[in-house]
């Protein structure tokens, strides 16, 4: 899970400077995204995801879950509290290619198994979060309030993945429903922290931390999408 920063009162520099801030987010999200698809489909493409397919495929799923998570949060933890924007650049870099990797076995079965389930999962995951953000941006509101409940909600999520991997239970279809809708309050609040309350040299880490979230609502929407194929 990725780790949510602490609020701050809003940098002083005008309007101005916080659309700036704004747009270089944004940017760098859109950036994040792009590169995303292009390890992927290089892995793809290159034949190199079948083999890590069958490499991650003997680990426990529920682990490879605990891993998505972990990765976010140190990721993230790593661009939000160094002062270094090539290290903040770095973390994302990591971070982008960490998840392009993790994502491989999900992605594999989807489209080997359920044929357009993939397509289906980016229309969903894409007006999921744009909608979220919309709603953010529009309305102004601080979500600051949804920092308690994600915060409880990923600890609670992560002992579940960690019971279901320890004791052998599944974690079926009301998780991933469950999990979507964490993800789209982790979308909303990253993007009225964003609009609020990040430091405007922070735009790297805000685009991380928002990317993160995007992607753990379209990890769980595509596994509840192939869980409805079979």
């Amino acid at each position: 899970m990725a780790n949510f920063p602490n609020n701050a009162a809003l940098p002083r520099g005008g309007i101005d400077s916080r659309s700036l801030f704004i747009t270089r987010t944004y940017t760098h999200l859109v950036a994040g995204i792009l590169g995303f698809i292009l390890v992927e489909l290089g892995l793809f493409e290159s034949g190199l995801a079948a083999q890590i397919f069958r490499f991650m495929i003997g680990f426990n799923w529920m682990l490879i879950l605990g891993a998505f998570m972990l990765t976010g949060w140190l990721a993230t933890r790593t661009a939000q509290t160094s002062t270094s924007i090539g290290m903040q650049y770095f973390a994302y870099a990591m971070y982008v290619v960490a998840e392009a990797l993790i994502f491989v076995p999900l992605l594999y079965m989807a489209d080997a198994k359920a044929p357009g389930t993939i397509d289906s999962a980016v229309l969903i995951t894409a007006l999921g979060a744009g909608g979220l953000m919309f709603v953010a941006h529009q309305t102004r509101r601080d979500f600051s309030f949804l920092r308690a409940i994600l915060m409880w909600g990923g600890v609670l999520a992560l002992v579940a993945i960690i019971g279901g991997a320890v004791f052998g239970f599944q974690l079926g279809t009301w998780f991933s429903v469950l999990m979507i809708g964490f993800a789209g309050a982790a979308v909303l609040y990253d993007t009225s922290n964003i609009i609020n309350h990040y430091p405007e040299d922070r735009y790297v880490s805000a685009a991380m931390q928002l990317f993160a979230s995007i992607a753990l609502m379209f990890w769980y929407v595509l596994r509840l999408l192939m869980g409805n194929r079979n």
